[in-house]
């Protein structure tokens, strides 16, 4: 399987690094990197002040040259009535979104004692193989470590770990 990252706006190399080694680590799939992609038109929210994170689902999905394409950005982003999202995916779907908006808080809150660029680096990850597991038909995991566990804030991704769980492992792999 061949996934696509797509960065939209000013992605760092570091990002883009540590997304593709999180997808080849854990589904074993070929990555690219798509050349840097604008923000959408139409995708800024004016009152929020946010942006429609769909948009970028719809562009990954259709400029993205892979089997699972995800786009990667700084936006902050929003779906429906939720304050934000870290990312979105729809199941068994080709495009997914994460943004960096978020993960980028100066501490995990005592959780370990690592830099804020090594948790920066983890929660990128985590949330990247999260996403692209939905696209793989994986739904949200009860198992609190599990990489597929709905995670609302930093501190529930930072808990979990960047696999999957035996279960979710046996759907895709």
């Amino acid at each position: 399987m061949l996934v696509d990252v797509v960065p939209v706006g000013d992605v760092s190399a570091q990002v883009k690094r540590q997304a593709s080694a999180a997808l080849r680590s854990v589904y074993d799939c070929e990555v690219t990197i798509h050349e840097s992609q604008s923000v959408p038109t139409g995708a800024h929210d004016e009152k929020r002040d946010q942006y429609r994170a769909e948009e970028f689902i719809e562009l990954a999905g259709r400029i993205g040259s892979g089997a699972k394409n995800i786009a990667i950005t700084p936006k902050d982003l929003f779906y429906r009535r939720r304050n934000y999202v870290f990312g979105l995916a729809y199941l068994d779907g080709k495009g997914s979104v994460i943004s960096t908006y978020r993960l980028q808080t100066s501490s995990d809150g005592g959780f370990s004692n690592r830099s804020a660029s090594d948790i920066f680096s983890d929660r990128v990850r985590k949330e990247v193989v999260h996403e692209i597991g939905h696209t793989m038909g994986l739904e949200h995991c009860d198992n609190k470590r599990c990489v597929m566990n709905f995670s609302p804030t930093v501190r529930e991704v930072d808990v979990k770990e960047e696999n999957l769980c035996g279960s979710c492992q046996r759907i895709v792999l």
